[in-house]
């Protein structure tokens, strides 16, 4: 089975464009090093909850939208050496010190899939 990272922010809604700009390029430079799929969703139905919540997750204000991310790799490894290709990539460099929304409130980790329908 394959290695997933999961990602969920908060972005601010002027800062959205320049979100989706960073998304693209970065998604490009995944797929190039070995990334098997990177997908970025904004949030479209995402309630704040009583309890939890994926807005109450990242600390979403008012005028911030949920965003939710995920690579796939073939393998733990794989995205190991993949994830460090990437953070050394000049490419990425000037984006990633200013990136468009709040990275401390940034949820993250990586997943063994277990299982996979289609």
């Amino acid at each position: 089975m394959s290695y997933v990272d999961g990602f969920v922010v908060a972005v601010p809604r002027q800062k959205i464009e320049s979100y989706k700009e960073l998304a693209r390029k970065a998604g490009e430079i995944w797929k190039e090093y070995g990334a098997l799929a990177y997908v970025e969703c904004i949030g479209d139905d995402v309630p704040y909850g009583e309890l939890t919540s994926f807005p109450r997750a990242v600390q979403a204000k008012e005028d911030e939208v949920v965003v939710f991310s995920w690579i796939v790799y073939a393998s733990r490894a794989d995205r190991d050496a993949i994830n460090a290709k990437v953070m050394a990539d000049p490419r990425l460099e000037r984006e990633m010190n200013s990136i468009p929304f709040d990275g401390k409130r940034m949820i993250y980790g990586g997943f063994e899939a277990f299982m996979g329908l289609d």
